[in-house]
């Protein structure tokens, strides 16, 4: 499946620039943006720019790339000034995990105290 988008993913929508969104980074195989209805003070998706549907999948077929995600994973965290306090990256894969767009991706969370009622 690699080098394809789904034209009816919301994330490949992303990619191509059909769907406007807020880039904070990027690089051949990745994009990071805002998400939308962020969970935390600092809430950013990191995706591959090819369609794998879940983080199991893309490592299956990209080992290296899965691996890439969280490399820019942890420069976003550097970058929004959250790396030092601490921040999660969370991979949810499939329905029941609460994954609602099929497109992989990781989720940056950071900017407070997780114990202290952030999610």
């Amino acid at each position: 499946m690699a080098d394809q988008l789904d034209p009816d993913c919301v994330f490949c929508k992303i990619v191509t620039g059909a769907i406007p969104a807020t880039v904070v980074r990027e690089t051949p195989a990745t994009l990071a943006f805002r998400d939308i209805n962020p969970q935390a003070p600092t809430h950013v998706l990191v995706i591959p720019k090819t369609h794998y549907p879940n983080a199991a999948t893309l490592a299956a077929a990209e080992p290296e790339l899965a691996a890439g995600l969280l490399t820019e994973a942890a420069a976003v965290a550097a970058d929004e000034k959250i790396a030092d306090h601490g921040y999660r990256m969370i991979f949810n894969t499939g329905a029941g995990a609460g994954q609602t767009v099929f497109h992989a991706h990781v989720h940056v969370l950071g900017g407070g105290d997780f114990h202290e009622g952030l999610v």
